[in-house]
């Protein structure tokens, strides 16, 4: 087992808690707190003092901290309310973007400035979600129709992410077909699943067992929530796809299948404490200390 040490976890857990407290000093200092997280990464990381690095705590804790950022934004869309126009105008959205961004990479590629004008399209069209959707929160628009509208549009984040599994993943050397199906069979297990909560869902016996267990240092539907995280995630895996697309899909099942969110009112409370609470600022900035600003220097171009 590698030596591990806590210092740089140390560093970056002081950054997690010195933004939003420098935020509340200053309130007047109109920035969301995962920008200022990021940059303040880039400032102690490598790339200016050198005060942090990404070593293995931190990168274990970032990747769950991404697939919890993932997982809450899931969380926050009413798959319900998201039929009929709202889901056209979303995937309309994506189409047009991806389009654009088709547009440009082949003028780019023209030039020589980029090797893939796909690569390229998938990038632009993507919506950041990831850094939205705290946003929102903080603003108290998630719930409302405008958060609804912009959360709609995370139909660009998934899509971008299937076409990113589809020609660009690298985890396989199977072909676009292959991938395809593997993508159908995931689905398939994705609906089975959800089908199977929501009817283990309706039993009383469970129910009951929940409840006597779900304020209790057992916090049951808590480790429930992050089981059904951590197996999409390695189920989307296993299937060659991006781990990310799993815990996007694992928040988006269980906001279809909580339908008794009058016998759990703090659950949601609860997995937002250990998300934006411990986890998700590390990923964001732990990705500010791994953002290397020697790429963008002339030398390094040359």
């Amino acid at each position: 087992m590698p030596e591990i040490g806590f210092t740089n976890l140390f560093l970056v857990a002081l950054v997690a808690f010195g933004v939003p407290l420098l935020l509340g000093l200053a309130p007047g200092l109109r920035l969301p707190g995962p920008v200022l997280e990021i940059v303040a990464g880039v400032v102690l990381g490598p790339a200016v003092l050198g005060w942090v690095r990404a070593d293995l705590p931190v990168q274990v804790l970032a990747v769950v901290g991404l697939a919890f950022l993932l997982f809450l934004a899931g969380l926050e869309i009413d798959l319900r309310g998201l039929r009929g126009r709202p889901f056209v105008l979303a995937l309309a959205g994506f189409a047009v973007t991806l389009l654009i961004g088709l547009a440009a990479g082949v003028a780019f590629r023209a030039v020589g400035w980029v090797t893939s004008a796909l690569l390229l399209a998938v990038t632009l069209s993507a919506t950041s979600l990831g850094l939205v959707v705290p946003v929102l929160k903080d603003a108290g628009a998630a719930a409302g129709p405008t958060g609804q509208r912009v959360v709609a549009a995370s139909v660009a984040d998934v899509g971008a992410i299937l076409l990113l599994s589809l020609f660009f993943s690298a985890r396989s050397g199977t072909g676009t077909g292959t991938r395809i199906v593997l993508l159908g069979g995931f689905a398939l297990l994705v609906a089975a699943l959800a089908w199977a909560l929501l009817h283990v869902g309706r039993s009383r016996r469970v129910g009951a067992a929940l409840l006597r267990q779900q304020d209790t240092t057992g916090e049951v539907r808590v480790r429930a929530c992050v089981a059904l995280l951590l197996g999409l995630v390695a189920m989307a895996s296993r299937f060659g796809l991006e781990t990310i697309l799993g815990a996007f899909v694992a928040g988006a099942v269980l906001a279809l299948v909580d339908r008794d969110a009058m016998s759990h009112p703090r659950l949601r409370a609860k997995l937002d404490a250990v998300g934006y609470g411990f986890v998700v600022p590390i990923f964001f900035v732990a990705s500010g200390v791994r953002l290397d600003l020697t790429v963008c220097s002339p030398t390094r171009r040359r």
